[in-house]
């Protein structure tokens, strides 16, 4: 992700788009349409095309990235923010409470790359790798599962006993770079293999709280991100994969929808790659 700086307050507030008031109108019954979805790195790439889809599914949708998003939408609200930035985490998350009273699903799309070898690559590299990809996925999966946990409980209390419960869903982004032990991706490897454990670790936790935490692994797709990495690169992640093409950011946002989708209440701490790779 190769965002602009971050804008959060000193307060830790954060800075949105307009919008926001109209947004909080929008309905939010439990089903399906209207859900509460929160899409980090929404700016560009995965992260905003997934933002879109869920919009064009008549969600209510929070983004957040560093830099602007092109959304305009009356369900759409963006907050400038660095995911790694607690404070500012908090503060979106608070906003969205006295929005919306809930989160339905969280999507951690930000994202970070850097390919190159390990003896050229600097600590203050990995340090950023870990920072958007880890840190980032931690910090708005917590604060996002506080706000799934309390509505998940109130619309079970008067269903039936054998009723599925009706909590959250997250979905992480991690990489195919994980499995394949791509050289030259040392470090970038090393931070998504945290968000997978990161993924397996938090579906035990939040699944007595009827939250699935899943986690999806393209290959290269077609964003911004793509053209930074070494033709070299992209070849070498291609010909390992079953399907040796670069994959699209719609066929990336039909996996995130099945495993967001209400009744995928019996997918949780999945890790699925893309492309017909496979551990």
């Amino acid at each position: 992700m190769d965002e602009d700086a971050p804008l959060p307050a000193e307060d830790g507030t954060t800075e949105t788009t307009p919008g926001a008031s109209r947004a909080a109108s929008v309905a939010r019954g439990p089903d399906v349409s209207g859900r509460v979805v929160v899409v980090t790195g929404a700016s560009k790439g995965i992260g905003r095309r997934t933002a879109a889809h869920f919009l064009e599914r008549g969600d209510l949708v929070h983004g957040c990235a560093r830099s602007p998003s092109p959304i305009e939408h009356p369900a759409y609200v963006h907050h400038r923010l660095d995911v790694a930035d607690e404070a500012a985490v908090k503060a979106m998350m608070s906003a969205i409470r006295r929005a919306h009273g809930r989160i339905d699903v969280l999507i951690n799309a930000a994202g970070e790359a850097s390919m190159n070898h390990a003896l050229l690559t600097p600590a203050e590299t990995l340090e950023a790798l870990l920072r958007t990809n880890v840190i980032g996925s931690f910090v708005c999966a917590r604060e996002a599962a506080r706000l799934m946990r309390p509505e998940a409980h109130r619309r079970d209390r008067d269903a039936p006993a054998d009723t599925p419960p009706a909590g959250g869903r997250i979905v992480n982004l991690t990489s195919v770079a994980v499995p394949l032990k791509l050289a030259g991706a040392a470090a970038y490897a090393a931070a998504k293999a945290a968000v997978e454990s990161l993924t397996q670790t938090l579906a035990r936790e939040l699944a007595p709280m009827g939250i699935a935490v899943n986690a999806v692994g393209p290959g290269p797709v077609r964003t911004r991100m793509t053209r930074t990495v070494p033709p070299e690169t992209i070849d070498r992640l291609l010909s390992a994969q079953t399907v040796s093409r670069l994959a699209t950011t719609d066929e990336v946002v039909r996996v995130i929808d099945f495993l967001a989708d209400p009744a995928a209440a019996m997918v949780t701490g999945q890790i699925i790659y893309l492309g017909g790779v496979s551990r």
